[in-house]
């Protein structure tokens, strides 16, 4: 990967990111939990990258979190709000409709 690419690839990533991120939360989830997860979709994310994204979120008021303090170490899990679940989908529907038409244009055809 050249010098050029990468900062493209880490841009084209983030908002993807997101919305992975969002579709995992509709169960409760920790920190560590959430990356397995996205691992086993081959969705790669460091946690110097998830902590601060979970934050955000909590802090748009699309994810809430809790401290689950039962087990010897305290686990802070985080699960979608309702305004969440909705911001969600509407990230999915745009989303699909923005691949189709990237597809689309780059394969040679035109924008639906």
């Amino acid at each position: 990967m050249t010098d050029r690419v990468s900062p493209l690839l880490t841009e084209l990533r983030r908002g993807t990111l997101t919305l992975a991120v969002l579709s995992q939360l509709k169960v409760p989830q920790y920190g560590y939990s959430l990356v397995q997860a996205l691992e086993q979709s081959s969705v790669s994310i460091d946690q110097s990258t998830l902590y601060p994204l979970l934050r955000r979120l909590e802090k748009q008021q699309l994810v809430t979190s809790t401290w689950d303090t039962t087990e010897s170490r305290p686990r802070k899990y985080y699960v979608l709000t309702a305004l969440g679940e909705e911001v969600l989908e509407q990230l999915y529907q745009e989303w699909k409709q923005m691949s189709e038409n990237l597809q689309n244009l780059l394969e040679g055809g035109e924008g639906v």
